[in-house]
């Protein structure tokens, strides 16, 4: 679960990082009162939209030419012009499509003395099995683009996770960044207190960039992006009340609601699978074939009918599915409860796209009865090789 800057930075504020003053804006009546309670003279309005490049950004409405997603103002006038001109607007970036999102909510915030920017991220590392802190003296950048041209500016610290963070660990930090004097000793604090934040509240990623030096020799925690582990969001009932369902693609929530592992794509070949792993070949086989997954969509290996019946409902609610493909390896998951789900769901929704559905283990020849007896008009298919030549046959004409 993503959350917005402003909620993120509330966050780390609490654990006792240092961020600039900032006011969050829901709506146009909010600007003023928004504006007015900062010390000004400098003023920064962004844009919060769960997506990355917000200052580069450009909005639908207003043209190539109108400034970005996150706008330095110098005067409290300016900065309520720029945030009414804002809100309500579609940004566009390189991580949101074309499509881009509509901007629901702004971040005012106290502008700050700069003197350096620098790069500071904590993930799982894979590699390690370890919480790692990712640091570059190149802030304010793209990552990735630092990490093509310049490779060695980008240190890597694991964290044993037996230990915590310990000061040899801040040291090497410290070291990464080229901090010393004051900023080095407000390193000293705050990046125990960073990773302390990413444990506890069961982060998956926590990113700041920029991560600053200001003028005066303190660290400054300028920007925040913060995920966190869906799975534990259980433990965390106050984090999972900053859920903004207006950022997410309504047909993921409600695979959320049923327990659906889905993720939608771009593609236009709809499937549903049994199995991550087995999902994953599908997605790769119709790609082979020369077609694109719509989704993701694992229905588990305990599925009901009426799981199969939602997730079934939820592939044909995209308007870019132009063909569906039904991959069934009957384990735990029975193959007549997969074709109870689709016989269901079809005659509530209709089917006007070609579906393939492919069959095999438990209960096999059952759930191929009710398909052969239900009137739909599938392209039965033997295996998944033949499943997908015949799905991306029947999408292509």
């Amino acid at each position: 679960m993503n959350i917005h800057e402003y909620q993120a930075k509330a966050l780390l504020k609490k654990f006792g990082a240092p961020v600039s003053d900032g006011v969050p804006v829901l709506s146009p009546s909010d600007i003023d009162a928004g504006v007015d309670a900062l010390p000004g003279p400098v003023y920064v309005v962004k844009s919060q939209i769960h997506a990355g490049g917000r200052g580069k950004g450009t909005f639908k409405e207003l043209g190539s030419d109108a400034k970005g997603g996150v706008r330095v103002c110098f005067s409290a006038d300016e900065a309520k012009s720029n945030a009414h001109e804002m809100l309500g607007k579609t940004l566009v970036t390189k991580q949101t499509g074309p499509a881009g999102k509509q901007v629901n909510r702004l971040y005012l915030e106290d502008g700050a003395d700069i003197d350096q920017e620098l790069y500071l991220s904590l993930l799982v590392d894979r590699e390690t099995s370890k919480v790692s802190f990712v640091a570059s003296t190149e802030g304010g950048m793209d990552i990735e683009t630092v990490a093509h041209d310049t490779p060695e500016k980008i240190h890597t610290i694991a964290i044993d996770p037996l230990k915590g963070i310990l000061d040899s660990d801040v040291d090497k930090l410290n070291a990464a960044f080229e901090l010393d004097a004051q900023a080095a000793e407000d390193g000293k604090t705050l990046f125990p207190l960073l990773y302390n934040a990413f444990v506890d509240t069961d982060m998956s990623l926590l990113e700041i960039n920029p991560l600053v030096t200001l003028k005066d020799g303190h660290l400054k925690v300028l920007d925040a992006k913060v995920s966190f582990d869906g799975n534990a969001l259980f433990r965390h009932p106050d984090i999972a009340e900053l859920r903004d369902e207006t950022e997410e693609d309504a047909k993921e929530i409600e695979a959320s609601k049923y327990d659906l592992a889905y993720i939608a794509l771009d593609g236009d070949i709809g499937c549903m699978v049994n199995g991550a792993g087995l999902a994953m070949a599908t997605m790769d086989i119709i790609k082979l074939y020369g077609a694109s997954p719509a989704n993701f969509l694992d229905v588990g290996g305990g599925a009901t009918t009426e799981k199969v019946t939602a997730a079934f409902k939820i592939i044909t609610s995209d308007p870019n599915v132009k063909g569906i493909l039904v991959n069934i390896f009957g384990g735990i998951m029975r193959c007549d409860v997969i074709a109870e789900g689709v016989v269901t769901a079809v005659k509530e929704v209709g089917l006007e796209v070609p579906l393939v559905v492919r069959l095999e283990g438990t209960k096999v020849e059952e759930g191929k009865a009710i398909i052969n007896s239900s009137g739909l008009n599938v392209i039965a298919a033997d295996d998944l090789d033949d499943a997908a030549q015949k799905v991306v046959k029947a999408v292509k004409g």
